[in-house]
């Protein structure tokens, strides 16, 4: 049941509606969302009996958050009589309040700072007759379909374009992943590639600070970033809504692009494989908090099943606490091996956000059984992200005649095609070049 009595309980979401007449038959209706205060459990949070186990979860949890600031905040704020001191102190206390990752499962906690391998599927591939297995950029430059430098690249070495068949692998990637996400009822939805940064801030990934991977849009008055996720669109969907308990759980997929300001100067991260923009195939659910954990499973047990389709050699970790990020209760990562890199590189996550994200937006649902709101759990899940899936399926699947395999699941989806193999230089870049030695002559 929501808490009562609290500084920080949710208010009533205001919508602002402004009615323009262009003309006495013509109505244009502008709505814009008011995103409630968020409640962040502070009945929990500042009882002086969690405070121990609380500042053991920080730890555990990379140390963002202080929860003896909380308290001394919470302390002045219960002692403070002056109305503006008191508002001051409260918002100070709001945002130390946001620090606060969530708790952690008590599985995880015993894992120390490494992953717990919990299986390992398919097998690696043999070695290839000639020896040599190259990686994808290698594979990719030298079918020529791909391009990540020179040739009308405008944005440096972190984004790339997408040519011949390796663009249409994009798109079949996607189809096919939809075409699973549907036979298990999932509802399709478009989300904007622009949000709030609250609604990002509340999903858990930070928008301010110099080490932040968020990009945020100029001369706006609304504080309006790129989403680095459409998980962070689909949670501000359901942001100060109700749901009815019948209705539950409830299960989306969404097709966007996603940003990230992150860089990286590993070699084994090079290319593709951290890049500041991509396609990505996202689940996502909103449930009961006895839910929560079963759609965790299904949402990894369907991962699975994909990438096992696709013949894939990857293995299956439950991440450490220090892995989970802000709002993850609990945390399955998928790692393919991919033998260019010589390394297992993951291509997929999923996550239990119990009601982390759901206190921040205001999400909540009615109970059947005595008509009270509560507030929902959220869990979200990679179901496809292009770049590494591309990596992964290339040098997985090269062959010694410098093609590639496409695996059997993704054939309905690129026309039948079995093979990906070298594409001619496209014809207006010979002609560019015929003409600048022509006028050379």
């Amino acid at each position: 049941m929501l808490p009562t009595g609290s500084s920080f309980s949710v208010l009533k979401h205001i919508s602002k509606i402004s009615k323009c007449f262009a003309a006495p038959s013509v109505r244009q209706v502008a709505h814009k969302f008011a995103l409630q205060h968020g409640n962040f459990d502070s009945n929990y949070l500042t009882n002086p009996a969690n405070r121990e186990e609380i500042r053991l979860n920080i730890q555990h949890r990379k140390g963002i958050g202080d929860i003896d600031r909380v308290h001394d905040l919470h302390e002045r704020l219960n002692g403070c009589n002056d109305a503006r001191e008191r508002d001051r102190i409260g918002r100070e206390l709001e945002q130390e309040l946001r620090k606060i990752p969530n708790r952690t499962h008590p599985d995880v906690l015993h894992y120390g700072q490494e992953p717990k391998v919990v299986a390992m599927y398919g097998e690696k591939p043999r070695p290839k007759t000639g020896g040599k297995v190259f990686e994808f950029f290698d594979i990719a430059k030298k079918m020529n379909i791909f391009r990540m430098e020179k040739l009308g690249n405008f944005n440096g070495h972190k984004s790339y374009y997408l040519m011949g068949d390796l663009a249409e692998l994009e798109q079949a990637l996607i189809q096919y992943a939809l075409s699973k996400l549907f036979a298990k009822n999932f509802n399709l939805v478009t989300v904007p590639d622009i949000l709030p940064a609250r609604v990002i801030e509340s999903c858990g990934m930070n928008t301010s600070g110099e080490r932040n991977q968020v990009y945020k849009l100029n001369n706006t008055q609304d504080n309006l970033c790129l989403s680095g996720t459409s998980e962070m669109a689909l949670a501000g969907y359901f942001a100060g809504t109700v749901t009815d308990e019948s209705r539950m759980p409830l299960k989306l997929t969404a097709v966007s692009r996603c940003f990230r300001a992150e860089t990286s100067g590993l070699h084994e991260e090079k290319g593709i494989y951290r890049v500041h923009q991509f396609t990505k195939v996202e689940m996502f659910s909103v449930c009961r908090p006895d839910q929560s954990e079963a759609t965790l499973e299904e949402f990894r047990d369907l991962e699975i099943d994909m990438f096992n389709a696709l013949g894939l050699h990857f293995q299956l970790l439950d991440m450490p606490a220090c892995e989970l990020g802000a709002p993850a209760y609990r945390k399955y990562d998928i790692e393919a091996w991919m033998p260019g890199r010589g390394i297992y590189g993951e291509i997929s996550s999923c996550s239990d956000c119990t009601d982390y994200q759901a206190r921040r937006l205001g999400i909540r649902y009615k109970s059947n059984a005595d008509g009270q709101l509560y507030y929902a759990h959220t869990v979200n899940g990679t179901a496809c992200a292009i770049p590494r899936m591309l990596i992964a399926l290339l040098e997985n699947f090269q062959n010694d005649d410098y093609t590639v395999t496409i695996p059997e699941p993704l054939r309905p989806f690129m026309r039948g095609k079995d093979h990906i193999r070298r594409k001619k230089v496209l014809p207006e870049l010979k002609l560019t070049k015929r003409l600048a030695q022509e006028e050379i002559c």
